[in-house]
């Protein structure tokens, strides 16, 4: 059996001094359990979020923050469809104005049944 084995030290103590690896906040002490009980709170910045209390307005803030590149490139995907809805209405101003007609309608039916249906589910 070699020093290293034994668990003594090179000058032949065998005090117990603690490894240079071990972790400060390791379970069951004073420590661990206040850091526990911190992430266990509503007001901790690492609490999982629940998504399905935010709003439509508020999910897509959480998804043009989580990946910003996609809401640089949906940005600008509206933007050159609404450079052709004014172009459209500068060329076909009767015809755009009754297709502006039926998508009002449209948004305001699509509207309605949201609210309905957030009504109805609480």
């Amino acid at each position: 059996m070699t020093d290293d084995e034994d668990g003594s030290s090179p000058d032949g103590s065998t005090a117990d001094a603690p490894p240079a690896d071990a972790q400060p906040d390791a379970p069951g002490t004073a420590d661990a359990a206040a850091t526990a009980d911190a992430a266990d709170s509503p007001d901790s910045a690492d609490a999982p979020i629940d998504f399905g209390t935010l709003s439509l307005p508020q999910r897509a803030f959480v998804a043009a923050v989580q990946n910003p590149t996609r809401g640089v490139m949906i940005a600008g995907l509206l933007a050159f469809a609404f450079s052709f809805y004014v172009a459209f209405w500068l060329v076909f101003p009767q015809v755009a104005a009754f297709m502006s007609a039926i998508g009002a309608v449209l948004v305001a039916l699509v509207a309605l049944v949201y609210l309905v249906s957030d009504r109805l589910s609480r």
